[in-house]
């Protein structure tokens, strides 16, 4: 096990360093950054000479160098726990990162356990009445949730329960309240902000979830020792729920491990869509910036989540599965 461990974590500096040069590069050749985003208008507006300004501002910013001396400058001051200063928000790259990741970490946190608690007995119910009405039912909504790009619905249900029906806030987490609310008005004003965006997340995500679990349950149901439990004479419930259910459950402890890049890394687009001060509303933003120092740091952050999510998915597997054996 100590092994596979020391192997999978050398596996896994190579991958990164291969994942930050593919960033760094294709950072470096956007059509656009942050000089002549920020910059070129209020040049002209001043009558500078603008081509000369931004020069001197690439200096500045050390955006004259080329890709390669670029990305070694980055990498060396990366190992020694620097991810850089954002340009556009002035400020250390992993501060930013620490203080909006909570809000984006409690909304995919909420919308993770409501998934899970939807999508897992819906999958199983679906698969024990195969073809019957839960299963059709369910299916064309999984299939819908997973086919609505979620621009596209976030739009239609701010217009229909914001707008329309003014049930929902439609921006921000919390209203303007009296000075001397209390603690639990308060909370539940937050509460209140989050139902819509994460009701949202929860069915986008719930269907792929839903068939996952439903085609596992029928291949566990069509083995043989569930055959045999029948055979015996035990109920149907007690097959399914003691019998199959956990075996059912085995593939989706690893699928559990994986979803940690998700958990801090913000849900862009719905974020910016309510106005939702997270990490995944700073990324946009300083994506449409051409802010490289935050782009990269966000992104080797999420890179280095989906190689630790990785490694806990193969160590929870033979954890939950005897018959798994980490040896190579």
């Amino acid at each position: 096990m100590v092994k596979y461990i020391i192997k999978r974590i050398l596996l896994a500096i190579v991958i990164l360093l291969g994942v930050s040069v593919i960033i760094y590069s294709l950072v470096r050749m956007m059509p656009v950054d942050f000089i002549t985003t920020q910059f070129s208008e209020q040049f002209a507006q001043n009558n500078v000479d603008i081509q000369a300004e931004i020069e001197r501002l690439k200096v500045f910013y050390g955006l004259n160098d080329g890709i390669i001396e670029g990305y070694f400058k980055w990498l060396g001051k990366m190992l020694q726990g620097d991810l850089g200063n954002s340009f556009k928000y002035s400020d250390k790259v992993s501060t930013i990162i620490v203080e909006n990741m909570g809000i984006s970490f409690g909304i995919a946190f909420a919308a993770l356990i409501l998934e899970f608690l939807i999508a897992i007995p819906l999958g199983v119910k679906a698969a024990t009445k195969q073809y019957g009405v839960v299963d059709y039912t369910a299916s064309v909504l999984a299939m819908i949730g997973t086919a609505l790009p979620t621009f596209f619905f976030a739009a239609i249900c701010i217009q229909l329960f914001s707008v329309q029906l003014d049930i929902f806030p439609v921006n921000g987490m919390t209203s303007t309240l009296p000075i001397d609310a209390s603690g639990w008005t308060r909370f539940w004003d937050v509460i209140w902000h989050l139902i819509l965006p994460v009701g949202i997340m929860v069915f986008l995500s719930v269907g792929s979830l839903m068939r996952y679990t439903r085609t596992n349950t029928l291949e566990v149901l069509n083995a043989d020792y569930i055959r045999t439990a029948r055979a015996k004479g035990l109920g149907e419930s007690k097959v399914i729920y003691k019998h199959a259910f956990r075996n059912t459950l085995i593939p989706l402890v690893t699928l559990l491990a994986g979803t940690l890049p998700g958990l801090f890394s913000g849900a862009m687009i719905t974020e910016q869509m309510f106005g939702i001060e997270g990490i995944g509303l700073k990324a946009y933003e300083a994506l449409k910036a051409g802010d490289i120092p935050f782009i990269m740091g966000y992104n080797m952050f999420l890179a280095i989540l989906t190689v630790i999510g990785t490694l806990l998915a193969d160590l929870m597997y033979a954890v939950v599965d005897p018959r798994v054996k980490l040896t190579k």
